[in-house]
């Protein structure tokens, strides 16, 4: 088969089913491994895919600007809350802990019992300031350039600050999820939701099912980037798969 016979049939079979393994393609293409690792290379250079651990999902179109911190707090409220109090189950005593920014982030910290003991740090100012209400709770906040409406901190400042703390577990929030991996709005922000989860020991991403399939502006990772996605009901067939095959693990409220 000829390599362009071969890339259509590759771009037709994600359009149709919109995730496909390598080992899905060996078998179709009757190719080696090898082979196919070049194809979706070239055709991701192309914008027709975009690769992922053990496979290629269907190019997203990147979604436009978030919405205003007023907006998303109104937005899947429940849901959100069902997020937090699970992720604040995970939390023990004495542990150091990373909330991210973000309305489903803060409702983790909202989740936290009164008499929580422990270390939480965290790049947002209404975290922080939730968390403080925790009289036992040591508050550790990063500093750094403020934006506005979710109060979070960014920049080299707040870079440094996680490069220098290691965490037993980090929370973080989340712009997208979606087979190409965990995405956010905000660049000035991804080199720090990347240093926390290079120092992290358990890594959760809180994300609410309407960030299912969805692809903000910025890569953060890929889903084997993460340890546990926590949502709030069953993942779509195609990001499950994407997920399980990451080594990642689900819990659903």
């Amino acid at each position: 088969m000829l390599a362009a016979e071969r890339h259509r049939r590759i771009v037709a079979e994600i359009a149709r089913i919109k995730f496909v393994t390598t080992d899905d393609l060996t078998t179709l293409l009757r190719v080696s491994h090898e082979t196919i690792r070049r194809d979706l290379a070239l055709l991701e250079r192309q914008g027709e895919l975009v690769r992922v651990h053990g496979g290629a999902t269907a190019a997203q179109t990147p979604v436009g600007e978030e919405a205003s911190f007023s907006e998303r707090s109104d937005a899947f409220a429940a849901e959100k809350q069902t997020i937090g109090r699970a992720a604040a189950a995970l939390i023990e005593p004495n542990q150091t802990i990373v909330i991210d920014v973000g309305t489903t982030a803060l409702e983790v910290a909202r989740a936290l019992p009164t008499d929580h003991v422990g270390v939480i740090a965290t790049p947002s100012l209404l975290v922080a300031a939730e968390v403080s209400t925790r009289p036992r709770a040591e508050v550790l906040v990063s500093g750094g350039r403020l934006r506005g409406g979710d109060l979070a901190c960014s920049n080299a400042q707040a870079v440094e600050f996680f490069s220098n703390l290691r965490a037993d577990a980090v929370f973080l929030g989340s712009g997208g999820l979606a087979p190409y991996g965990l995405t956010d709005y905000h660049l000035d922000e991804v080199a720090t939701k990347r240093v926390m989860l290079a120092n992290a020991s358990h890594r959760y991403v809180l994300a609410d099912s309407s960030k299912f399939g969805r692809t903000a502006a910025h890569r953060v990772c890929e889903l084997s980037g993460f340890d546990t996605l926590i949502t709030d009901q069953p993942c779509p067939a195609e990001l499950r798969t994407a997920l399980i095959q990451a080594g990642g693990s689900i819990i659903a409220g």
